[in-house]
């Protein structure tokens, strides 16, 4: 097992945004974000393999073996397809979107908090779901998901998903908890010993909280937030910040943290709940009441691609049976494609990580991208877009 993803997002993320691509009265866009991105096709069909493809990826995602001898799904790649693979590893969503614009690359391993502005942007392309023959065996609750499809039109390949997990020091924290309102309304009984995810994408979290514990502000999706409702979210962030031991992005200090007492509830993977516990911390890890949030990452084909038809080889690879079950397995996540878990090592392994629990995927609102035309329909207000997340984040942290 292998995860470093974290997410250092700074200011400048918000020279990343999606302003041009957008329709500001949500009108010819869909009917759920009001999205109009620009017009670009996908190819009908493939040609001649170019003998190169260039990556951008989470750690953990393009492996050849050089970092772990056991994990090598890029050599098989080369070998079946002649495509040589390049690969550059991103530490954020805002540094995937930087790269992307250079053209640069052939296709990324988006999150769902950068997908959406690759779109709005026309640098990641529509992508013809037939080229890829593995697209069939995707969970259905992965396509034509809000955060990789436009009215219909997919814009890359599920991977694999995860949820924003509650874990607890099962010593320190009791009764259990069944709320968020362990990290909220409740995190002064443990503070200087709570934990949160740093990126101003949990600023989600604390609306999907509201959702559910102040009706009144009336949030129907945590990632479309008009300014009443993003205000009350940001209060709500500024009030825990008090409380706060550490903000983490790097895993493994969250399960040191959690080993050692400094972290006794607070936000987390499941990855790093399984980890955390094999090393003798005492912790639980659980979807609250009010769900969770939580990500679902894309593999996109950028318009510019000099390479597409590798590209498009090694989107169908990177979620084949056996590939996917690898990768899910090394990076810790559920696999996308539906008959990974007869091949991963661990056969317990997809029932640990919900793989195929659709009602589990239901309580989880995977990240998108807040953009002004608000995600959840709504065409009489502006929802505010992510480049005020970015500042917001700041201030919450002081």
């Amino acid at each position: 097992m292998r995860l470093t993803r974290t997410l250092r997002v700074a200011a400048c993320a918000a020279a990343l945004l999606l302003a041009a691509a957008c329709d500001s009265s949500g009108s010819g866009g869909s009917s759920a974000t009001g999205l109009n991105p620009p017009h670009l096709k996908a190819p009908t069909k493939l040609g001649r393999t170019e003998g190169q493809v260039d990556l951008i990826a989470w750690a953990g995602y393009v492996e050849d073996g050089s970092n772990d001898p056991k994990a090598d799904w890029v050599s098989g790649f080369e070998k079946q397809t002649g495509c040589q693979v390049h690969s550059k590893v991103a530490a954020s969503s805002d540094e995937m979107v930087k790269l992307m614009k250079t053209g640069e690359y052939d296709a990324v391993s988006a999150s769902g908090d950068a997908s959406l502005r690759l779109i709005a942007s026309g640098d990641a392309a529509p992508v013809n779901t037939a080229l890829v023959p593995n697209y069939k065996d995707i969970f259905a609750g992965l396509k034509n998901g809000p955060w990789n499809s436009v009215k219909g039109q997919m814009y890359g390949i599920p991977h694999g998903r995860g949820a924003n997990l509650l874990m607890y020091n099962t010593d320190k924290v009791k009764p259990a908890p069944t709320s968020w309102s362990a990290v909220f309304d409740d995190a002064a009984r443990y503070k200087g010993h709570v934990t949160a995810y740093d990126s101003p994408i949990y600023i989600a979290d604390a609306a999907l909280y509201l959702k559910a514990t102040k009706p009144e502000l009336k949030i129907k999706d945590p990632y479309a937030l008009d300014q009443k409702q993003f205000e009350a979210a940001v209060a709500l962030l500024k009030k825990q910040n008090a409380d706060i031991g550490e903000y983490w992005g790097d895993y493994l200090k969250e399960v040191s943290a959690f080993k050692s007492g400094d972290s006794v509830v607070g936000t987390t993977w499941q990855v790093i709940a399984n980890l955390a516990a094999s090393e003798g911390a005492k912790v639980k890890a659980l979807v609250p009441k009010e769900g969770s949030t939580g990500w679902s990452d894309t593999w996109m084909v950028s318009s510019k691609a000099k390479h597409p038809n590798c590209a498009y080889q090694w989107l169908n690879w990177i979620v084949s049976p056996k590939v996917n079950a690898q990768v899910a397995e090394y990076f810790g996540e559920a696999p996308a494609n539906s008959r990974a878990c007869a091949e991963t090592s661990d056969k317990n392994f997809c029932t640990v990580y919900h793989a195929a629990d659709e009602s589990y995927w239901k309580k989880i609102a995977f990240w998108n991208t807040p953009i002004e035309q608000c995600l959840d329909g709504r065409t009489d207000v502006k929802c505010v877009p992510y480049a005020k997340w970015v500042q917001a984040w700041t201030e919450i942290k002081g």
